[in-house]
Formats: structure tokens, sequence, C-alpha cells
């Protein structure tokens, strides 16, 4: 963290410097913390688990454009349709505690 640290501290440090230098700096005293990082067992795990998540990934199966299309058109139907449901209730509770309570519109 102390490396990080000083990382961010250097790019206000070098602030009239090109923006080029400062990010080398940055991305310099980022490199510093990773291979800190993975001297330590949290960071080798932290690097295990990214390896992972990653080999997981690739076994996903995506949707194709035309099933993507197809399930978001399903969905904009069935709020539409849940909404007309809800106003048509709304509108009868409505209607009933005026007529109910013998108010006029």
């Amino acid at each position: 963290m102390l490396a990080l640290a000083a990382g961010i501290g250097g790019d206000y440090y070098l602030g009239d410097q090109t923006l080029v230098v400062r990010l080398l700096a940055l991305f310099g005293a980022l490199a510093v913390t990773v291979a800190i990082a993975m001297q330590t067992e949290t960071g080798r795990a932290a690097w295990t688990f990214a390896q992972e998540a990653r080999q997981e990934l690739r076994k996903v199966v995506w949707p194709t454009r035309k099933e993507t299309t197809q399930m978001t058109l399903v969905v904009v139907a069935m709020v539409i349709l849940v909404s007309l449901f809800l106003w048509v209730v709304d509108w009868g509770l409505l209607a009933a505690v005026k007529a109910l309570t013998g108010q006029r519109s």
C-alpha cells in the first residue's frame, strides 16, 4: 500500500510534468505494488482467483444477438402487460373506495 501511495503522491509531485511522464510514474508504482503483493500469500491467492475466474468466463455460452433481442422484447412486453394489469386493479380499487365512501369524481 505504501508503494501505491508513493505512486499517487508522485503523480501530484510531478504535476508540472507532461501527462505521459505522470502516467509512467503511476504505472511504475503500480507494477512495484503488484510485484510486492505477489510475494504475499494473499497476493498469490488473489492471482489464483483471477486466473480461475478467467477460466470460468471462457466456459460461459453467451447468447446470440437474436436471442438477446427476443428476450429483451419478451421483458418489454411483460412490463407493459403487468403495468396495464396494475393500472386496471388500481382503477378498480379507486372506484370501489369511491363507491363505498359515497364520493363522486
